[in-house]
């Protein structure tokens, strides 16, 4: 499996932006996928979850309410959709797969720089 993110960009805080992961090969092999986030100087976090079926959404307390992850299922893409964006969400973002639960995210994807700035 091959996970190809995009979206990433300079916004202002408030504005909104959308990331994108399509995922190609064994898809069929999936069992959720995830968008993780790394800032300079700070752990690598999971800030939102989705089962590769497009069901059952999950999200981090730092983001819920702000972002929301789908999935097109016909198009095998997870969007990750960010609202109401601010300073503390700049960090690199990443989308990743597991295969099982419980398991690792072990297919990563590039990563994609978001900056919150003015």
């Amino acid at each position: 499996v091959q996970l190809q993110a995009s979206g990433g960009g300079l916004v202002q805080p408030g504005g909104s932006l959308r990331l994108s992961c399509a995922a190609s090969g064994r898809t069929f092999t999936l069992y959720s996928m995830g968008w993780f986030r790394q800032a300079p100087g700070k752990e690598r976090e999971l800030v939102a979850s989705i089962a590769w079926k497009g069901i059952n959404p999950s999200y981090a307390d730092s983001v819920r309410g702000r972002f929301t992850i789908s999935k097109d299922n016909a198009e095998n893409t997870v969007y990750l959709q960010m609202n109401s964006l601010k300073s503390e969400d700049t960090a690199v973002y990443y989308c990743a797969a597991r295969k099982r639960s419980p398991g690792n995210y072990d297919i990563w994807g590039q990563g994609t720089q978001v900056t919150v700035s003015s």
